[in-house]
């Protein structure tokens, strides 16, 4: 499989595919999830001429399950050490959730200072913090990380089946068109990683202040974020982070879930598109 070793020794495995000539996407995956979560845009990406890019955290789907180093920090230098063993020039990161936290510190710390990011786009992202704090009163109680962490100690399995079920996608509201398949690909994708990955994780993507990263980052920057998303709250998010970014476009959407990319792509693959092609 194809796979770039880190500067700490972390084996990290990744997707390329499409003409090396053709401008580059590289997408970026949530918690607990991989690369393959990207399928619907890849694929529609692809179709367009694109070369698309994407990678399986550490501890993460193929990568290493190693012990240690899951933290922003590390996520982002992984990040980069994927987009400079390719030596991908004026591309265009998009991250998910967890990896919308990814992209704005890679872009911030790393791809912006070596000149190889065009665009960012922040799906559903975390930034600026998910966690409640003295300078950040919108964010959530620390309690509610604790729940998911002794969730999964508990029963990594039976969580990882009840959140793709329930809130991630939305399938817990009336009238919603629950998808089996979706669910089930949630719960592969997650098994597929490491359980101490994912615990450390939590800490990651609920703790780590992004506020400056936000501030640095220069490169036209699109937010979209779902106007009912139960995971990453919009107004403790996306309403946050358009305040920070100097370069920055928001677009919500009523009534879509954290998992819109999936279950809306019909939507929101044309709107990354428009912005990409922009």
């Amino acid at each position: 499989m194809p796979s770039v070793t880190t500067k700490d020794g972390v084996e990290i495995f990744f997707k390329d595919w499409g003409p090396k000539e053709a401008r580059p996407i590289m997408f970026h995956h949530g918690w607990p999830l991989s690369s393959d979560d990207w399928d619907g845009q890849m694929l529609f990406f692809l179709s367009k001429g694109y070369r698309v890019v994407a990678h399986d955290r550490r501890g993460h789907g193929r990568s290493a399950q190693v012990s240690e180093g899951h933290d922003m920090d590390h996520y982002a230098a992984d990040a980069a050490a994927v987009a400079e063993h390719l030596d991908l020039r004026g591309a265009v990161h998009i991250g998910h959730s967890t990896g919308g936290g990814e992209v704005a510190r890679y872009v911030a710390r790393h791809g912006e200072p070596q000149g190889r990011v065009a665009k960012a786009v922040l799906v559903s992202a975390v930034p600026p913090i998910m966690a409640k704090t003295e300078t950040h009163p919108e964010g959530l109680p620390l309690e509610v990380f604790d729940g998911l962490r002794t969730a999964l100690a508990d029963n990594r399995a039976q969580f990882f089946r009840d959140l793709p079920a329930g809130p991630f996608y939305g399938f817990n509201r009336p009238g919603a068109k629950v998808s089996e398949g979706v669910v089930q690909n949630w719960w592969r994708q997650g098994m597929t990683g490491g359980a101490k990955a994912h615990y450390d994780g939590i800490k990651a993507f609920s703790e780590t202040d992004q506020t400056e990263d936000l501030r640095a980052i220069s490169v036209p920057t699109l937010v979209l974020h779902g106007e009912d998303d139960q995971i990453v709250p919009i107004d403790a998010s996306a309403r946050l982070s358009i305040k920070l970014l100097r370069n920055g476009t928001l677009k919500t959407y009523p009534g879509f879930s954290h998992g819109m990319l999936t279950v809306n792509a019909d939507v929101i693959n044309p709107d990354l598109l428009a912005f990409i092609e922009g």
